[in-house]
This record gives C-alpha cells, sequence and structure tokens, in this order.
C-alpha cells in the first residue's frame, strides 16, 4: 500500500507502525512517530495500524544545540 512518510509517498507491506520501523530499519532508541498528526506511543505501535494514505512522521532525535 501507498503511505505518506514524512511528507513523500512511501510502498510499504508494514501493517502497523511496529512493522515499518522494522521494515525501515529504525533504531530501537531515538525514534519518535506521528501518525496523522498525533504522536504515537511506542507501547501503541503494534497496535496502531496503516492504511492506505496513512500519514506518517518519524522524528530522529538529535544531540547538540
Amino acid at each position: 500500500m501507498t503511505i505518506r512518510l514524512n511528507g513523500k509517498e512511501q510502498q510499504t507491506a508494514a501493517a502497523t507502525l511496529e512493522e515499518l520501523a522494522h521494515e525501515l530499519g529504525l533504531p530501537e532508541k531515538g525514534i519518535a512517530m506521528a501518525m496523522e498528526m498525533r504522536m504515537v506511543p511506542r507501547q501503541a505501535w503494534a497496535e496502531t495500524c496503516l492504511n492506505a494514505g496513512s500519514e506518517v512522521i518519524i522524528i530522529k532525535a538529535a544531540c547538540g544545540g
């Protein structure tokens, strides 16, 4: 299916945010995800279903200022 990932169309076979994180090879720490403009806690990723057209934003923590 096609989702919007950080503003760009992305093909994915993932059904949940957790599967998407694994598919993209995201690290275990330092990552946050929002879906439809709402932050989703990491413990809810496994039950947060993706649909065609879902808007997902991945935020990576960065040190420094």
